[in-house]
């Protein structure tokens, strides 16, 4: 029962990621771009997780957190070049 569980799921972040990318393509403005690569990495994160689990082992787990960190440390770059226009000041 729970494969089927994994696997549904799969299917729904897997079209988040979609719809994201979508999003990502036809947004107006950046911060749009930004927020939609922000969720789509928030996704990612999920969808290794679920791998892992699926898969039956922790080094899944240590990843996510790596890509975690590194989500964060991106958007709030995006964040400080939106607002001031450069990262190192």
């Amino acid at each position: 029962m729970i494969d089927f569980a994994i696997y549904f799921a799969f299917a729904c972040f897997g079209a988040a990621i979609m719809m994201c990318l979508w999003r990502i393509i036809t947004a107006d403005g950046v911060g749009t771009r930004v927020l939609a690569l922000d969720t789509m990495v928030i996704n990612m994160i999920a969808l290794i997780i679920l791998y892992g689990l699926d898969q039956g082992t922790e080094i899944f787990f240590e990843a996510a957190m790596i890509i975690a960190m590194l989500g964060f440390v991106s958007t709030v770059a995006y964040a400080r070049f939106m607002l001031r226009g450069n990262i190192i000041e």
